[in-house]
Parts: structure tokens; sequence; C-alpha cells
């Protein structure tokens, strides 16, 4: 939610900037003096500051260089009565957003304030789309007509409109993000951040500070003040993929932010008002998490007003030769050439392999066959190659022994390898895939020369 700083120690300015604000539709909060201002900034979120010049004790001008010590990038509007090119250029070298004359006109000021507002909207948005590492999914649409798929996209269409939280089930690479963005993309919020949060991909000492961010100095390391990924989610939507990897301690910090709409930095007792919508995933079965003590029921049911099931890829048949043609072409496209067609054949492979890992595992399979595939078609033949259990099932060897423990071991070998392949060679989600730890799965790898 936003909200201005007005200061100045004339009572009757105070009011009338505050009745511009409440016209706007903005909050404000005002201060009569420097120092008091300088409180407010530190014990509330402020989003841009109206300030007097001369005032008692202190100026506008010292007020804007506290502030710049504090926050380099809030905007700051001084108002004067008493302009010079002198302090006009005082105020510019010290980064004021602007500076008016009084009297001022109402409009040209609403305008001004207007535009502050959205620079410091687009400089918190560029910010983070710097700092993040991953990018947006290649896809934005969903793809598949199956009545599973059918039944999700329904669901999409009724909850999109909403401000209800969700919760996407779901094995791993089944498309839990891409329906997160699309309820986004139906959603009053769309114009806004989506913000996505893997869980279990930063370990847990950190995920606090990445979900609420942190002041300078709050911790080792902490050199700089951080915005959290709920404040940039401010008025958009925040996704938490595999909450049901959140330390339990953390999990009663996110319920009581769910339920106040405020947050706190670590190091700061400023509370912040936020408005943000949360998407959460997960492909671990949340009620087994509640019974074994390690998932809080009271925030299941916060997350959990509706959720969203989404199917494996094996009991979704009649969509995978579209979903294969689909990224094949797209991945062609990319590599400026044709795409080539899917043999009947080819189809009947892709519809009977058991793809453990979903949607992912085909389209990293068809990234492969878009790069090496030659002619107008594609054979069953070569991804008879790239199938590990395609493979298996083609030929099996004459005089097969019956020796017990090679058998596990290769049967062992196989299924790390399907796992690797479906995880794209990341050994911790490939881990996850085995249901094993991912230091076991470094001693087979070691073992097996993988």
């Amino acid at each position: 939610m936003t909200k201005v700083l007005v200061v100045d120690d004339e009572r009757k300015m105070r009011r009338l900037l505050q009745i511009l604000l409440e016209r706007m539709g903005i909050d404000s909060v005002a201060a009569e003096s420097g120092e008091e201002a300088l409180r407010c900034f530190q014990a509330e979120k402020i989003d841009l500051i109206l300030t007097d010049l001369k005032m008692p004790g202190m100026t506008g001008l010292e007020l804007l260089a506290k502030l710049r010590e504090l926050d380099a990038d809030v905007p700051v509007i001084l108002l004067t009565a008493f302009g010079t090119v002198q302090t006009a250029v005082d105020a510019m070298k010290l980064g004021a957003f602007d500076y008016v004359l009084k009297p001022f006109d109402l409009e040209a000021v609403e305008l001004i304030i207007r535009k502050a507002l959205e620079m410091r909207q687009y400089r918190t948005e560029n910010r983070y789309l710097r700092e993040r590492v991953q990018q947006a999914p290649a896809f934005e649409s969903l793809v598949g007509s199956s009545a599973a798929m059918e039944a999700v996209y329904d669901l999409i269409r009724r909850i999109g409109p909403t401000r209800s939280a969700v919760l996407l089930t779901g094995e791993t690479g089944t498309g839990k993000e891409l329906v997160a963005r699309a309820i986004h993309g139906l959603s009053p919020r769309r114009d806004r951040l989506f913000v996505p949060l893997n869980c279990a991909a930063i370990p847990a000492d950190l995920l606090e500070s990445e979900l609420f961010g942190h002041t300078r100095g709050a911790f080792t390391g902490a050199q700089s003040d951080r915005t959290g990924k709920f404040e940039l989610a401010d008025g958009g939507t925040l996704f938490l993929d595999e909450i049901g990897d959140m330390a339990y301690p953390l999990q009663a910090k996110l319920l009581r932010v769910l339920q106040e709409g405020v947050i706190e930095r670590i190091g700061s007792n400023k509370r912040i008002t936020l408005d943000v919508r949360v998407l959460s995933s997960t492909n671990r079965d949340l009620g087994a998490g509640i019974r074994a003590g390690t998932f809080r029921e009271d925030l299941y049911y916060r997350l959990n007003v509706f959720q969203i099931h989404l199917p494996p890829l094996r009991e979704r048949q009649q969509d995978i030769s579209h979903l294969a043609a689909f990224f094949l072409a797209r991945f062609c496209q990319e590599l400026g050439k044709p795409a080539p067609a899917l043999a009947p054949g080819t189809c009947q492979l892709l519809e009977q392999y058991s793809w453990p890992g979903n949607v992912r595992e085909l389209q990293n399979l068809m990234e492969r066959a878009a790069v090496l595939a030659t002619g107008p078609e594609v054979e069953p033949g070569f991804f008879r190659l790239l199938l590990p259990q395609a493979a298996a099932t083609a030929a099996e060897p004459a005089g097969e022994t019956l020796a017990l423990e090679p058998a596990v071991e290769e049967l062992e070998r196989k299924l790390i390898l399907r796992a690797l392949s479906a995880a794209d060679d990341n050994k911790a989600g490939a881990a996850r895939l085995l249901g094993v730890s991912e230091r076991t799965l470094w001693y087979k790898l070691k073992r097996y020369g993988l």
C-alpha cells in the first residue's frame, strides 16, 4: 500500500497536501519538523516524501541529506516559497526528485507526485529483474486438451480474478509455476510483479532474509539493505514454490505475515503493510507432513483456500504428442531451422513412456531432438537412443543371467540415469525423484562411475 510522508511546519499546508493525496487515493502521514519526519520514516514504509524547505530546526535540505543516508532511492519533492537557483541546484545534487515553488498549482503537484511514485515502482521492478538469476519459463501458454487439463483450465479461469490463496500440488515437473503465472495473468494484479521463490533451493538460514528482507548490519554479511520478495510483490503475486520444504520455525513467521498483512525486515522493527496475493506449490503430501509434525496445520489451511492438482504426464497420454510437437517447434524456431514432424510410431513410443520427470523431462528431450534430429521426420529409433526405458525394452539380451546382485545394480544404474535425465542433471532434483539423500546419490554415482 502506497504511503506518502508530508513534512511542513505549517498545519494548513500539511492539511492541504494530505487532502490532495486523499483525493488521489493515497495514504499519508504528516510531520511538522524534520526530526519528526525522520522518526516517521524509520517507523513506517514510506514511498515518497513531500517536504518544505525552510522549517525551524532541521531544514528540508538537511532532511534530504539524512534520508539519503537511510534510503538512496526514496523520492523526495521539496516545496518552498523562498526558492533560489542555488537551493534548487543543491537539492538536485542531493538527489531530490523535483523542486516546487509556492504558491503552486494543485494539478501540477498531483502530476509530479504520480511521476515520482511511478519512478519508485520502476526502480523497484528493475532492481528485481536485474537480480533474478533464473529467467522466466520459456513458454507462457499451457498445452493440452485432456479431460484432466480441461478441469485445471476451468479452475484457473474461476480462481484467477480473485485474491484467494491457491495451493498447487503435483509431482516435480508438472508445470506448477506455469499455472501460477496463468492465475496471476488472469487477476487484476497482472500489471504488477509476479515474484517466484523456490523454498527448497535456498538454505533455511537465508530463506527468511529472501522473504522479508534485511537491514544493513542485521547479520554477518549484510552489507546493505535488501528488499525481500514480499515487498517486491506488493500489489502483485508471490509464488512460494516447494512450500513443503520450508523449515518449521519459519512457517510460524510466514503464517503471521499472511494473517496480518505486515512484515518486518530482519534487523528492523519498522512494520511494513503490504498487499500481496500468495500462491504456493508442493510435490509433497502436506497432510502427512502435518501428521509427522513437520508442517503447520494452521498454515496449511491459510495457503489451501483453493487447491489445484496437476496430473502427472503419464495420466495425460493424449496430451503427450501435442506437447512434444509444441516444444519441438518452439526450439526449432529458436535455432532458426524447420521443425520436423513426429512419425506415428514416434508418437506411440512417447505415449508409452512413463515420464518420471513429467513435462520438464519431455521439454528437455525435445530440446535435444531439435538440436540433433535431421530430416523431415523424426523416427522412433531416434528417441529409443534418448529414452532409457525405451532403450531397455527395445531388445532384451539373450542368455540373461539370473544372478540377483548384478541385475539389481544394473537396474539401479538405469534408474539413476533416468532420474538425472528427468532432473536435467540436477543432483538435488534427481535425489528427490529417487527418494534418497543427495549424499547417497553422490555415493552411487561414484560407485557406478557415472
